[in-house]
């Protein structure tokens, strides 16, 4: 379990990190303290340098400049095989032909552990993990979901400093993949292990991360918890990124803002502004300026689109309430906690 104390410890230290490929520069000026026993995101679109970040500390790539630091250790100039990092892959990269017990048993047996000692320790994990009864199961005798299991046991085996995750849930069926996120956070917490995530699912960062590192262009746009990004968010790309948002430009007067047919209170500085406003923090009453454009059911909630002020909004709604159609007049009623403004 996870030893409270360790949690204040830094685990992972970028030092003004910059990674250059020729004249494209991956990572620019990276500066990051990840604590023991914390599960850090990266997330963001594709080639926003999240993937890059995560080969530095694998050390499956080494900084053009600044240092980085594992456990306290610069590891800058370290290759893979001097650091006590253990990865999670894609594809999970289970060796075919061996047994569960055998994938989970490789790594302490390759460090020099006689075979007897790495399969305890192998069957132990296993055990911890749910996984007991699958010891002598090929890696194609499994579901989706207890291979990503038998991957994490494998990486957790060798008691690393810290583990990595690149994008564990590609492979895994989007039925499946609520369930495996929790099981992964369950071992993440169970172990107390430090670990380092990426992906480009928004949901599935906020379900899995103490924090989430957003990055943007391979610098940092924003880090913090799930709540703070999505409650807080610094920029109008963190709005819109992490989940969806309507950004609304306008103009504040006297503590009043006006744009696209609404008038808001809000606070701060006279002039023109932004604000975010998440869809399911706007209610529709029947009557008013705005107009139905668009009703989509989703099953649980209804989406719509919403004209006001000549600009088109996004607004969902929980099923019970009574469902409006395309052309209606409504009135968009607005909870003031969930106005950002962003400028």
């Amino acid at each position: 379990m996870k030893d409270i104390d360790s949690v204040t410890e830094t685990a992972i230290e970028f030092e003004g990190v910059i990674k250059r490929y020729g004249d494209a520069v991956a990572v620019n000026g990276l500066n990051l303290s990840i604590q023991r026993g914390e599960l850090v995101t990266f997330l963001g679109p594709s080639g926003c340098g999240k993937t890059t970040s995560l080969r530095l500390i694998a050390g499956l790539e080494l900084p053009s400049e600044g240092r980085l630091l594992i456990a306290g250790r610069d590891v800058s100039r370290d290759p893979a095989s001097e650091r006590n990092v253990g990865m999670v892959f894609q594809s999970y990269a289970l060796f075919p032909h061996l047994s569960v017990l055998e994938n989970v048993a490789y790594g302490p047996s390759i460090r020099g552990l006689k075979k007897a000692e790495a399969h305890d320790k192998a069957r132990t994990i296993l055990d911890q993990i749910g996984l007991g009864g699958l010891h002598q199961r090929l890696p194609s005798e499994l579901s989706g979901g207890q291979q990503q299991r038998v991957a994490v046991a494998r990486a957790i085996v060798q008691q690393p400093d810290v583990i990595l995750f690149d994008e564990p849930l590609s492979n895994v069926d989007a039925k499946l993949r609520r369930r495996v996120r929790s099981e992964i956070r369950a071992l993440q917490q169970e172990f107390g292990l430090t670990a380092v995530y990426v992906t480009h699912d928004q949901e599935e960062a906020l379900a899995v991360s103490d924090r989430i590192v957003v990055m943007e262009k391979g610098q940092i746009a924003q880090v913090g918890t799930p709540e703070d990004l999505y409650e807080r968010p610094a920029s109008a790309f963190i709005s819109s990124f992490i989940g969806d948002a309507n950004l609304i430009a306008g103009r504040v007067q006297s503590s009043r803002f006006t744009g696209a047919g609404l008038d808001l209170p809000v606070s701060g500085n006279d002039g023109p502004a932004s604000l975010s406003i998440r869809p399911e923090r706007i209610a529709l009453a029947t009557g008013g300026t705005a107009r139905i454009e668009s009703a989509t059911y989703l099953g649980s909630r209804m989406e719509y689109g919403v004209i006001s002020g000549g600009m088109s909004l996004l607004v969902s709604r929980p099923i019970p309430e009574t469902r409006l159609e395309p052309g209606a007049a409504v009135h968009l009623q607005i909870d003031p906690a969930g106005v950002i403004r962003l400028d």
